[in-house]
């Protein structure tokens, strides 16, 4: 029998380093499809939502809208293949707007530069944290505990993100 493999899901404050919220599923559960109980575990407002291409379609962003509010910046790469909708002449969303600035603007470096989408490298650092100081591995056997390992992780690294932050306080 071959073993099933897990994704941790992470949601990650981009001014503390801190890791808001967490979810480990199993590996037939997409980003999206998380992303209602990931939402579900923020405490406090959103001011920017940035997320992978995974996360590109009218149910996330009807998902953020619905939980985060219009306010909310959300900025995620419309695939290569994209094409604009056909009110974005008129009433253009938040993707059209992006698939424009990235076909009028000089591509999708430039995109990602303008757009602040370099910051989910973040993301991508604390994964490789977790691989280093937690393990590639869960030790758990069965999801439930596999669960509760990722979950202590997560206060692990919290913990070492938060006694790693220097404190500054003027002296003179």
């Amino acid at each position: 029998k071959r073993k099933r493999w897990r994704k941790l899901h992470l949601g990650l404050d981009l001014v503390s380093g801190e890791i808001v919220c967490s979810d480990l599923t199993t590996d037939d559960v997409g980003d999206p499809t998380a992303l209602s109980d990931l939402l579900g575990q923020i405490d406090g407002p959103v001011g920017k939502f940035i997320a992978d291409g995974a996360y590109d379609g009218a149910a996330t962003r009807d998902l953020l809208t619905t939980r985060l509010g219009e306010i909310v910046e959300v900025i995620i790469p419309p695939p290569k293949t994209a094409v604009a909708s056909s009110q974005s002449a008129l009433n253009p969303t938040v993707r059209d707007r992006h698939i424009a600035k990235i076909e009028t603007k000089g591509g999708r470096m430039a995109w990602q530069k303008s757009t602040g989408y370099n910051q989910r490298s973040r993301v991508e650092t604390q994964m490789g944290r977790w691989k280093t100081v937690i393990g590639p591995k869960l030790k758990a056997r069965n999801l439930d505990n596999q669960k509760t390992e990722a979950k202590i992780g997560v206060r692990v690294l919290n913990r070492m993100t938060e006694l790693g932050h220097p404190e500054f306080s003027r002296v003179a």
